[in-house]
């Protein structure tokens, strides 16, 4: 049996690795993400992209890790760069993540990342304008795993939306998005 090009091993004996490749992505699917915006930065270069795959790792100190495909233009920013953001979107702002799939075009003096105003935190990565809430980190630690890296970082800073007003939450479920398994 020859697997999908796609798919990726290992495979329990005596399965066909097509319908397992399925099923496994599926259930993978399934596993509760959240729907986030990272900010990163090296030099005067900054990005904003959308990403599902984040967590807190430690309680003290307080860390996140946030998982980075190694060919996304990110992650060359998260290599050279000292930390990240990460930002919280309302459910309502969906439409808004789908800017950052792609290489943000920064407009230095409009301040502005595909169109959308940001700010810098302290860690000096871009946070944008629409989070409903933020976490600042300053990068910890680096960890190559296959197809991804995961970034670790300290929160130095956070903060809600401008209002103060606790909102729901972007998750990958209330979009027609899927990335992973």
């Amino acid at each position: 049996m020859s697997a999908h090009p796609g798919a990726v091993g290992p495979f329990p004996p005596g399965v066909d690795p097509d319908e397992y490749d399925r099923l496994r992505r599926r259930v993978l699917w399934r596993l509760p993400t959240g729907l986030y915006v990272l900010g990163s930065r090296a030099g005067e270069r900054r990005n904003l992209m959308t990403l599902n795959w984040a967590m807190q790792v430690t309680t003290s100190p307080k860390q996140l890790a946030v998982s980075v495909e190694q060919t996304a233009h990110t992650h060359e920013l998260m290599l050279e760069g000292e930390g990240f953001s990460l930002a919280l979107m309302d459910r309502e702002d969906r439409a808004a993540v789908r800017r950052f799939v792609k290489p943000a075009a920064h407009d230095p003096v409009a301040r502005t990342l595909a169109g959308m105003p940001y700010r810098d935190g302290l860690s000096g990565a871009p946070i944008p304008a629409l989070a409903a809430a933020w976490l600042d980190c300053r990068k910890t630690a680096t960890l190559p795993l296959g197809s991804h890296t995961v970034f670790v970082g300290e929160v130095v800073d956070v903060g809600v939306g401008s209002d103060g007003e606790e909102v729901p939450v972007l998750r990958m479920e209330d979009t027609r998005m899927s990335y992973g398994g």
